[in-house]
């Protein structure tokens, strides 16, 4: 059975000023994030912009993230579909494209119920030889995993790990004791990473860490290791850019911290628009200021 654990940056896609895919930018921040010691990266992700790319331009991406990754550490695909149906075919063209997971969003065009988001996750975990990370993000979607739909979904081996997202910290509990150890746990949202660790998360889906990816994983190391003295104070560093992680615009905010941060470029497709003016200073003072804090810390 596939297990999962650790850091898994929800990687950024990253495009050039006109809209295009920019794929050396996107190896060369793969690389980075290995590099700096995460368990696994997660490409295509909402955070990676998955439903404004072509298939044509995800195959493009995911081709050349696999090559850039070679073997290090697994390459999950975000799966973001409308229908059944269109979703058993992205998975079978990620399968074949060498992702060695999926991390599945609901439909992202219809507020499914009990009955429909289980057979949805069924339905999808017969598509194809993948394990799967369930995405609940019912602030974003509107469709909630629930314990008791996650305790329907227990027989379904494919099915390996969650992405917890509801921003209720007492949702982590509640499906250990639905669940027992049945999945894996991942916390994914930034800015409760050392709460939910503390509850027993063996993983984090982190959007910062496409940023900091150095400063992430000692973060989450010293949290399992339960160094939470240790822990904390960098915590409290980062969570002002942690929550950037949890507004509407995180694709925008995430993008302009790598681009502070190590260059990367900051452009995004349409309808999402690059940050302006007042937002563009408030954001970026956010992200400026943890760089100089972390810069001191470093030093000291």
């Amino acid at each position: 059975m596939t297990i999962w654990r650790g850091v898994f940056p929800a990687v950024t896609t990253k495009l050039k000023q006109d809209g295009a895919l920019d794929l050396p930018a996107l190896q060369h921040s793969v690389d980075r994030l290995i590099v700096s010691g995460v368990s696994g990266v997660i490409l295509l992700p909402m955070l990676g912009e998955n439903a404004s790319l072509s298939m044509d331009e995800r195959a493009q991406l995911l081709t050349a993230a696999k090559e850039a990754i070679a073997g290090r550490v697994p390459m999950l695909s975000g799966l973001a579909e409308v229908s059944s149906r269109s979703a058993a075919e992205a998975a079978r063209a990620y399968e074949k494209l060498g992702a060695e997971g999926l991390m599945a969003f609901p439909s992202i065009a219809y507020k499914s119920d009990k009955l429909e988001t289980v057979r949805w996750y069924k339905d999808l975990a017969a598509a194809s030889g993948l394990p799967i990370m369930i995405y609940n993000n019912p602030i974003a979607y509107g469709v909630d995993a629930t314990p008791d739909i996650l305790e329907q979904l227990a027989d379904t081996p494919e099915i390996v790990c969650v992405k917890e997202e509801s921003g209720d910290i007492r949702r982590v509990t509640d499906i250990y004791n639905a669940c027992g150890d049945r999945f894996s746990v991942f916390c994914g949202v930034d800015d409760l990473i050392l709460e939910s660790v503390a509850l027993g998360v063996t993983g984090w889906v982190s959007g910062m860490t496409n940023a900091w990816p150095a400063e992430c994983v000692q973060l989450f190391n010293l949290c399992r290791a339960g160094r939470f003295d240790e822990a904390r104070p960098l915590y409290r560093l980062l969570t002002p850019a942690f929550h950037l992680d949890t507004h509407v615009k995180l694709v925008q905010y995430i993008k302009l911290a790598e681009h502070h941060v190590y260059g990367a470029p900051e452009w995004v497709r349409a309808p999402r628009l690059p940050l302006e003016g007042e937002e563009r200073a408030r954001v970026s003072a956010v992200i400026l200021d943890a760089i100089e804090q972390l810069r001191v810390r470093e030093a000291a």
